[in-house]
């Protein structure tokens, strides 16, 4: 038996969090007078630990054959960094707490894709039933603390992230473990799978998909505020995206039958490029806006659902977990880092117009390493 609704809260409470923490936490910096690169090397601690963090627990699940008790023990550190934004205002005490988060926040995510793969073994399609849970608790947050700071200070965001933090060690502690079954491929070397052309291409082409999202996830909202969009506004473009993203889940088991991951990657990353260019030379007619964020379901929904299912398929059995934590810290961890330093750096110095110009290149770059690495071939099936 698959326990559905176990993993389903535990992807609700962590991208919850996500959804309260990402697009109002720069907004609660920005008005303790942080600079723009301040806030690019804050938020860029959450990449800067997916690069270090998931390799060390993806290795250390695999050692003791479990990965439930580090996302329990995640949890509870999560919480404790959390914390420190309490207790000072300063960029030293927000650098150390964001450091203690981020570096066992980015453990959990990897381990628990990889044990909601081995729950479903053969029904590897459901996944996307289950992951759709994040995208509806991203937008319960997004939406309801939208509302709320326009009625609170932004300090009110802090609390309600806290308690969402809270709500992920709980479902943690509930989490059924998994034992991975014996898979043929545990005798090769992992390296073995890491110099095959199209997993290359893949983690590659990752990277730069993370790095293009390095602007929107650091400097979206303000750049819509700084343009008079209120934060309920924000909160409802936020969610508008993840709406998009929910269907595309829904629909992932047809996708995933008519189309091959390589064919949905690749419009994915077109989509990408259209998108980023939309945000920044349109933000002035909501109407681009708007189509802007529906292409959400194309740039992370379909991206996403189709690389984890290529790393699923590549790395078997007890290289499951590595697998995973390796795709989280190369496009998530690298990709993610290099994306909110270069944009706070650009912001000020070139403008967001520029900046939002520059995500749209790395999404193309992604776009064609993809394209001519990894090749369509009739005996491949995640071709």
């Amino acid at each position: 038996m698959v326990p559905y609704w176990r993993l389903s809260a535990y992807y609700f409470f962590y991208f919850a969090f996500i959804g309260a923490f990402s697009p109002y936490f720069t907004l609660y910096l920005q008005s303790l007078q942080f600079s723009a690169w301040d806030i690019g090397v804050l938020m860029s601690l959450m990449q800067v630990m997916r690069l270090l963090a998931p390799n060390l627990w993806g290795w250390l699940a695999d050692r003791l054959g479990a990965k439930t008790p580090i996302v329990r023990g995640a949890a509870l550190m999560s919480v404790a960094g959390f914390s420190c934004f309490f207790l000072t205002q300063s960029f030293t005490g927000f650098f150390f707490g964001m450091a203690l988060l981020a570096f066992f926040w980015s453990a959990s995510l990897p381990l628990v894709e990889a044990l909601t793969f081995s729950h479903l073994g053969q029904r590897a399609s459901g996944y996307g039933s289950i992951r759709l849970w994040g995208s509806v608790g991203f937008i319960v947050a997004v939406l309801g603390l939208g509302w709320l700071l326009d009625r609170l200070p932004l300090s009110a965001m802090l609390w309600v992230s806290l308690g969402i933090l809270g709500g992920i060690l709980a479902c943690a502690l509930a989490l059924p473990e998994k034992r991975e079954e014996r898979h043929e491929s545990d005798r090769l070397p992992i390296g073995d799978i890491l110099h095959r052309r199209e997993v290359k291409s893949l983690f590659a082409a990752c990277f730069f998909m993370s790095a293009a999202h390095g602007a929107l996830y650091v400097f979206y909202s303000i750049y819509l505020v700084s343009h008079g969009y209120g934060t309920t506004m924000v909160g409802f473009l936020w969610t508008l995206g993840v709406v998009a993203e929910i269907i595309v889940f829904l629909y992932l088991p047809r996708l995933l039958h008519i189309f091959r991951l390589r064919t949905i990657l690749l419009f994915s990353f077109a989509c990408a490029v259209a998108r980023f260019l939309m945000i920044g030379w349109g933000v002035e007619w909501l109407w681009i806006v708007l189509v802007a964020q529906v292409l959400h379901a194309a740039t992370f929904g379909a991206y996403h659902a189709a690389s984890v299912a290529a790393v699923n398929r590549w790395f078997s059995g007890r290289h499951q977990a590595r697998g995973q934590a390796l795709y989280g810290s190369i496009s998530f961890g690298a990709g993610g880092m290099l994306g909110g330093l270069v944009s706070g750096w650009t912001w000020d110095v070139l403008g967001a117009e520029l900046t939002y110009s520059l995500s749209s290149a790395f999404a193309l770059a992604g776009m064609i390493i993809l394209w001519r690495g990894w090749r369509p071939s009739v005996r491949n099936d995640v071709s």
